[in-house]
C-alpha cells in the first residue's frame, strides 16, 4: 500500500524511481479506507535527505499512510530553502488540535550541548508531551532518543572518548518482541554520535524495556512499558551512502576522524556494505503494524 505525500515533495520523485509506492493527496482520497496518520518531526538539517530516508522506510508495508511533516517554530532551519519548509511542513499550532497514529522524531547536530542550551529545547519538549497525550506510538532516533529519555525519565547522557561512527551489530536481549519479528541474531544498526545515554540509569528506569543491545553492551533499542515510546539509539533509516558522506564531510573540514567501522569493503570508500537494510525495514513495518496499526482507534 502507498505512502501518501504532496507529489511536488522532492522525495516523491526519488522515491517512485525506486518502486516505492507512493501516491498524491488527490488519487489517495479516492480509496474507501482510513489511512494511517504519522507526523514527522524532522530536526535534521539535512531535510530533504532524512525525509527521503524515512518516507522509504514508512512505504515499505501494507498499509495507506499520511505522513505530516513538522516543524520547530522557535528555530529555523538554515540547510533548505524557507520555501520548502513553508510549503511542506507544519508548526506545533497548526497540528495540535489533530490526532496521531505514529509520531518520528529525528536525530539532531546538538548532541554535544546541554539539553537546556539547545534553542528549540522548551518548544521540543511541548511537542514530547503532545505526543503523549495525542499520539499512538512514536520513535525517537539517536539524539531525539537522549532527549526524550532525559525529558520524561531525567536519564542523562555523556560525551563518548571517541565518536562512536559505523555499523554495529546488535542483538535481541527479548524474546518475542513484535518489533524485533523476522530479525536475524545480529542484526546491523549505522551510528554517528559523539555521546551516549546512561545505560545503568534507563536499566534501573522501571518504566523502560530494553529490546536489543550492542555487541559491546550498549543500549541499542528500547521502549517504555506502555509501547508509547521507542528508542533507537542508533541510525537505522540511514541510507547506503549516509555514513561516506560524513565521513568525507569531516575529512574535508580537517577533523580528525577516523574511517567508519564495518562499512567499506576492504577500506576501499567506493565500496559500501550495505548490512543493515533489511533491519531498518523490519523496524519500522514491525512498528507500523503492530505498535501502531493494531492498536490505534479507528476514529482519531
Amino acid at each position: 500500500m502507498p505512502i501518501v505525500i504532496p507529489h511536488d515533495l522532492p522525495a516523491f520523485a526519488g522515491l517512485r524511481e525506486e518502486n516505492i509506492f507512493v501516491m498524491d493527496h488527490e488519487r489517495a482520497v479516492r480509496q474507501d479506507i482510513r489511512p494511517i496518520e504519522i507526523a514527522i518531526l524532522n530536526l535534521m538539517p539535512t531535510k530533504e535527505t532524512t525525509e527521503t530516508q524515512l518516507l522509504r522506510l514508512l512505504g515499505n508495508s501494507s498499509l495507506q499512510v499520511n505522513v505530516t511533516l513538522i516543524k520547530t517554530s522557535s528555530y529555523a532551519a538554515t540547510h533548505v530553502s524557507g520555501e520548502h519548509m513553508e510549503k511542506f511542513y507544519k508548526s506545533l499550532d497548526e497540528v495540535c488540535e489533530m490526532k496521531f497514529d505514529g509520531m518520528i522524531v529525528t536525530g539532531a547536530p546538538v548532541e554535544t550541548i546541554p539539553f537546556e542550551d539547545v534553542k528549540y529545547w522548551k518548544e521540543l519538549t511541548t511537542i514530547m508531551d503532545f505526543a503523549q497525550s495525542s499520539v499512538t506510538s512514536t520513535i525517537y532516533i539517536c539524539w531525539g532518543a537522549q532527549a526524550a529519555l532525559y525529558h520524561k525519565f531525567g536519564i542523562k547522557k555523556f560525551g563518548l572518548d571517541k565518536k562512536m561512527f559505523g555499523v554495529y551489530g546488535a542483538h535481541a536481549v527479548v524474546q518475542n518482541d513484535l518489533l524485533l519479528k523476522g530479525m536475524d541474531d545480529v542484526f546491523y544498526i549505522p551510528n554517528s554520535r559523539h555521546t551516549a545515554i546512561d545505560d545503568e540509569a534507563l536499566r534501573r528506569c522501571g518504566q523502560i524495556q530494553v529490546l536489543a543491545e550492542y555487541e559491546d553492551g550498549g543500549v541499542a533499542i528500547a521502549k517504555t512499558s506502555d509501547n508509547r515510546s521507542f528508542f533507537f539509539t542508533g541510525h537505522s533509516e540511514y541510507d547506503r551512502y549516509t555514513l561516506k558522506n560524513e565521513y568525507l564531510r569531516d575529512l574535508n573540514k580537517g577533523l580528525d576522524i577516523d574511517m567508519p567501522i564495518n562499512y567499506f569493503v576492504d577500506g576501499n570508500i567506493d565500496s559500501v556494505d550495505m548490512k543493515w537494510k533489511s533491519t531498518a525495514n523490519l523496524l519500522f513495518y514491525n512498528w507500523l503494524n503492530y505498535y501502531v496499526y493494531q492498536v490505534t482507534p479507528y476514529e482519531l
